[in-house]
């Protein structure tokens, strides 16, 4: 058979890849796996339960929940029933709930847990096209997912034939969701995406690597973001057993008890994996210590080919007596590592890949389904600082402003309820103008550079591309995060939020004393230490670029509390609000 559109998976899995593992997720302390008849059960009895409240091809249906097995009941039922699935990130406020929820007119809404009610339950009142809402955790006075599978069950013979004949007229051009973008300014854009656009690029992912049936996968990053679902349906179409993951915070202890064999991650969260680890080789002494960073030394020369045969041999003896240890706390058995979401830095590439924990690094946008390029797992085409060749069937090209457009099956039907956005983005040719810059290496690897927005200019003309230098900023161990700041100013400045853990570290060994992180962000030893670290960083900048004032920030930034979208990017807006008078105070100081 063909898969044209999603849910087509379900029935590809039972046809070749049948297996008792085709999801899974844990249940208390027990994992909870689902067989591919299971799924298919589940999935056919939501669609029953849903036709059996009213529900018709056409209707909106939101889920506002972590990672687990009930969304892939809920995302697939839907699909088959010709209804359209808006996911919502369980981490944004009320005000963007209500626009969402009410400019989708969704009409039911499942969610995971009783946090997320709380959310969500002062906004219901004003949302009149909500019918219901189901919860896959017991709450009490909220219907149970168990009631509408229940329900399905016993409409089965009534809504059978019904949801056959709609899943059999579903074409791959249909409306198949609506993703809201997090929107790093003003209000979400509702990204409408047909099975076309997913298929598309599922299938243009199938040679990306040579996992599949038997594998495991593990998936912790939220289901809602197009990247994350997207590698979803391709590692089911590949017939491989995931493992969901709802508490992000659970990862390093049930990656051991999973020990997949690939996972996708975000850069931000590969920064934090690399430091923890150089947290533990700090807390070394000794020999164990000199080794320990001497294997990161010579993991951070790695090349995919031309090193000497010596280099080989040094490398073999890292990954036995430290590299080793680095897989072992990943669960062992880790073959990729897929990264998206943002650059990555080439020095993690470098040091993950000597290490054993190859990483593939990959580009796209929510209106591109989303993948516009990867670098597969082959060293012919693997190239550390891009994010590969553009998929089979996508085409790329770079505007003369430097702007990266991309045209295809991959492209979204258009931004719901909003056709002059729409226009601005795709132009009258097809071509989705992305909003990031970037190069085409030899003609083959893309390159991102920075965003075409954010690109700013200094008071004398010339052009600063923060990201690059706040990718740069962020090899420090001692910075978080960061922002580069500067437009129609004399120079580039930063605000920057400190690793805090590894400060407090280095302040126990310096003896420096401090009440809380608002003192400690002022004392001028720690001021002069960051200072350093900036330095550093200046010595590979042009001399407009190089940072020239800095000012440390004592809050923590995080989607939670606004600084950062959901994809763990900066919210430059409200930075820039909420820094308004630190900001000023950098530009208005009298001597530099």
């Amino acid at each position: 058979m063909q898969v044209t559109r999603t849910f087509d998976i379900i029935d590809w899995n039972i046809e070749k890849y049948s297996r008792e593992v085709a999801i899974a997720g844990k249940a208390g302390n027990e994992w909870k796996t689902y067989s591919t008849g299971d799924y298919r059960e589940n999935t056919n009895m939501v669609s029953y339960g849903l036709r059996a409240i009213g529900l018709r091809q056409g209707d909106k249906v939101a889920t506002i929940t972590g990672n687990r097995p009930e969304w892939c009941f809920v995302d697939m039922g839907l699909s088959q029933a010709g209804m359209v699935h808006v996911p919502v990130y369980p981490t944004i406020g009320p005000e963007e709930y209500q626009y969402i929820l009410s400019h989708a007119e969704v009409k039911v809404i499942f969610i995971s847990n009783r946090s997320i009610y709380k959310k969500v339950e002062p906004v219901l009142a004003e949302l009149k096209s909500i019918t219901d809402i189901y919860s896959f955790d017991n709450i009490e006075g909220v219907k149970n997912f168990g009631e509408l599978l229940e329900l399905g069950k016993n409409n089965e013979e009534k809504y059978r034939d019904e949801v056959l004949r709609t899943k059999e007229s579903i074409t791959p051009d249909d409306l198949m969701t609506i993703i809201y973008t997090s929107g790093t300014t003003g209000q979400p854009k509702g990204v409408m995406l047909s099975h076309k656009n997913i298929v598309s690029n599922i299938l243009a992912l199938n040679n990306i690597h040579h996992l599949g049936f038997g594998n495991r996968a593990m998936s912790f990053l939220p289901l809602c973001h197009i990247y994350e679902r997207t590698v979803n349906y391709h590692f089911q179409y590949k017939g491989m057993s995931i493992y969901y993951i709802e508490n992000m915070g659970l990862i390093t202890e049930l990656i051991k008890e999973v020990k997949p064999h690939v996972m996708n991650t975000v850069p931000r969260l590969m920064e934090k994996i690399y430091d923890g680890i150089m947290n533990k080789g700090q807390a070394l002494s000794g020999i164990k210590k000199q080794l320990f960073f001497w294997a990161v030394r010579l993991g951070l020369k790695f090349e995919l080919k031309g090193k000497s045969a010596f280099y080989r041999a040094k490398l073999a003896l890292a990954n036995k007596i430290i590299f080793s240890k680095w897989r072992e706390a990943l669960g062992g058995e880790i073959e990729i590592i897929v990264s998206g979401g943002a650059a990555i830095q080439p020095r993690l590439e470098r040091i993950f890949w000597a290490a054993g924990l190859p990483i593939i690094a990959g580009y796209g946008l929510t209106e591109t389904s989303p993948v516009i390029a990867v670098n597969p797992f082959r060293t012919n085409d693997i190239m550390f600082g891009t994010v590969g060749p553009p998929l089979p069937g996508v085409e790329v090209k770079i505007a003369e402003d430097g702007e990266i457009l991309t045209r295809g099956p991959h492209v979204m039907m258009g931004y719901y309820k909003n056709e002059e956005r729409t226009r601005e983005m795709i132009d009258s040719e097809g071509w989705v103008h992305t909003g990031d810059i970037g190069t085409l290496v030899d003609d083959k690897w893309l390159k991102i550079t920075d965003r075409k927005k954010e690109i700013f200019k200094t008071s004398a003309g010339k052009y600063i591309a923060p990201q690059v230098i706040e990718n740069k900023l962020k090899e420090s161990v001692f910075v978080e995060q960061a922002m580069v700041i500067g437009e129609n100013q004399k120079f580039a400045s930063a605000l920057i939020s400190p690793n805090f853990k590894q400060l407090h570290n280095w302040c126990a060994e310096e003896n420096i004393s401090f009440r809380d992180n608002s003192e400690l962000v002022r004392n001028a030893d720690v001021v002069k230490r960051l200072a350093h670290e900036v330095e550093r960083l200046n010595i590979s900048l042009g001399d407009h670029e190089k940072i020239k004032r800095f000012r440390l920030v004592e809050e923590e930034w995080s989607p939670d509390t606004g600084e950062l979208s959901p994809t763990l990017k900066l919210r430059r807006n409200e930075l820039m609000s909420k820094y308004e008078e630190t900001i000023e105070g950098i530009f208005n100081q009298k001597k530099n």
